[in-house]
């Protein structure tokens, strides 16, 4: 077993865009349990490669961390939450290239 430590301004620093996006969507009814599920798995992705903004990533990686299986689910939640505002989402239209994605400042 392998013991982890943590301090606490870190484990805040870490929530604290998660925690942000939550009060941001408090009164949106837009934002479904989808659009949740997807801005986790980027925030996710985003911890996995040293919180760099912008990421960049296939479509396939964030569908497998969001346990989604649909692309046009996934294309549609994406597109919708950048035209809401909550990320900047870059797509690339040739498979071999990562689609780029910011998080606000």
């Amino acid at each position: 077993m392998v013991c982890v430590s943590f301090d606490k301004l870190e484990i805040m620093e870490t929530l604290q865009p998660l925690s942000d996006f939550f009060k941001a969507i408090e009164k949106d009814y837009r934002i479904s349990i989808t659009h949740i599920g997807i801005y986790a798995a980027l925030l996710q992705f985003r911890a996995n490669h040293g919180f760099t903004n912008p990421i960049e990533a296939y479509r396939y990686e964030i569908m497998k961390i969001a346990k989604i299986s649909g692309p046009v689910t996934y294309h549609k939640c994406i597109r919708e939450l950048s035209d809401y505002g909550y990320i900047t989402y870059l797509p690339k239209r040739n498979r071999k290239q990562k689609s780029i994605i910011f998080f606000p400042m």
